[in-house]
């Protein structure tokens, strides 16, 4: 079945992300992980797990940011979506979410990796799930600034500009 970008906002009640996209939360744990099992990077508390929706289409870009906790994609519809990484130590990769040769369905982006990402060119959107554990929380969201960044890592410069707000 083919889905407008439209359709699928409507029948997932999506909402603008912070990052670019649309997006909704469909799952959340009942059960919490105390503060003190946490490792130190944790401010508090969290949740178990949790999962959303996430909408892309060509001409938007999810922006570079950064979490806590480890970061499972999975691919559901739509065209291939570039996920690309920078790890602490500077290691760029670009991981291909698809349905299509030299694709993957699923990919976990570790915690602590900056990461951005986009509907291949000539691609019209990509339509995944992202399930986060210890559940996403907005205090563990930083948003790359693309100046700090590129500083940080010259070699990913171009890239780092294109993929910030």
């Amino acid at each position: 079945m083919h889905h407008t970008v439209q359709e699928l906002i409507e029948q997932y009640a999506l909402l603008p992300h912070p990052e670019g996209g649309y997006y909704k939360e469909t799952y959340r744990s009942s059960e919490i992980i105390s503060k003190e099992t946490l490792p130190d990077r944790f401010a508090g508390e969290r949740y178990y797990s949790s999962a959303i929706y996430f909408l892309l289409e060509q001409g938007n870009f999810s922006a570079f940011h950064r979490i806590q906790s480890d970061e499972c994609w999975h691919f559901y519809a739509g065209d291939t979506l570039w996920v690309h990484m920078i790890s602490p130590d500077g290691q760029f990769t670009t991981v291909h979410l698809g349905n299509k040769p030299g694709t993957v369905y699923q990919y976990v982006v570790p915690a602590g990796y900056w990461f951005a990402s986009e509907t291949a060119p000539g691609g019209s959107f990509s339509f995944v799930g992202c399930t986060v554990a210890p559940a996403f929380d907005f205090t563990d969201f930083e948003l790359a600034d693309g100046n700090l960044l590129s500083q940080q890592f010259p070699q990913h410069g171009k890239l780092i500009q294109r993929l910030c707000r």
